[in-house]
């Protein structure tokens, strides 16, 4: 969780659930050849994008790249901005409602969830009932308003949904472990009767849970003039990187950058980014090791 729900729920990452919406047609696109690493940076990348939708404001999938890209780099409020400029343009779509949420979430340092994340959640769910992300932020609001019990309701028909061996899978469990045992309530019984959902059809939709640029946000940066969509994309990844070099104690933060680097089809860096992981942060060896094997890096 690493950042607003730490306090909350104690062990789930926000990065992890938080695009763990399964649908089928969440598989990454095939695989371009291989970038030279861009020299632009992820400001430079984001100047372009903002000049471009200046040009043209009614792009939605133009402010959702944007919205994506501020996010990626740390900017919530800016990627709070951005969502609400997509979710005004496109109000049917579930996803961006609860990435508009999730960026307010982010945008404050308060405990209790913002009113107007609590709001982007809940048109979310109005428009699909099954998205993950404003499930498990809105049980997050329950546990820290006090409703332990209705929060943990609310996990447990979440996980009731989680395809088995979804890489999140484990770490909702321990949420709920934790959360139970601070409270001193009792789910040993609940969570061994709890069967999870029939398996993911293909590693494509089980990675779906994984962080990292979904199929979705990388068709939006096709919307780039020529050249610019592959500069745009690389630097993202080349900038999380870097940060992740500058601050390598953060394991879904190396997942994310393994799920990126094999979305751009460089399967020997997503390798690099897996051993550096386990390097950094021995601890969650068995985590990172899930999600590399769910990626299909090579030796995961």
């Amino acid at each position: 969780m690493g950042r607003w729900a730490l306090g909350a729920a104690g062990v789930i990452t926000l990065a992890a659930i938080g695009v763990a919406v399964i649908r089928k047609d969440d598989a990454p696109p095939p695989a371009p050849a291989q970038q030279a690493q861009s020299t632009e940076t992820p400001d430079q990348a984001i100047a372009k994008l903002e000049a471009r939708l200046k040009a043209n404001p009614q792009d939605v999938q133009g402010w959702q790249l944007l919205g994506w890209a501020f996010f990626e780099t740390g900017r919530f409020p800016e990627a709070a901005t951005a969502y609400r400029r997509a979710t005004a343009l496109a109000p049917d779509k579930a996803d961006l409602w609860s990435a508009l949420g999730e960026a307010l979430a982010l945008s404050t340092e308060k405990r209790e969830l913002p009113k107007d994340a609590a709001d982007a959640f809940a048109r979310a769910i109005a428009l699909d009932p099954k998205d993950a992300r404003a499930r498990y932020f809105l049980a997050v609001g329950k546990d820290v308003a006090g409703d332990h019990k209705g929060a943990l309701d609310a996990w447990f028909a979440l996980l009731a949904d989680t395809p088995a061996g979804a890489p999140w899978e484990a770490d909702l469990r321990r949420t709920i472990e934790e959360v139970a045992a601070r409270e001193k309530i009792d789910v040993a019984a609940r969570l061994a009767a709890v069967k999870p959902a029939p398996a993911a059809p293909s590693p494509s939709v089980a990675t779906a849970a994984i962080p990292g640029p979904t199929r979705e946000q990388m068709q939006a940066a096709a919307a780039l003039p020529k050249g610019q969509q592959e500069m745009m994309i690389q630097s993202m990844v080349d900038g999380l990187e870097a940060k992740l070099k500058a601050d390598p104690a953060n394991p879904n933060g190396w997942i994310m950058l393994m799920r990126s680097r094999m979305t751009l089809g460089e399967t020997a860096r997503a390798s690099a980014a897996w051993k550096s992981a386990i390097a950094a942060n021995p601890g969650a060896k068995a985590q990172i090791d899930e999600a590399a094997r769910a990626l299909g890096i090579p030796g995961g």
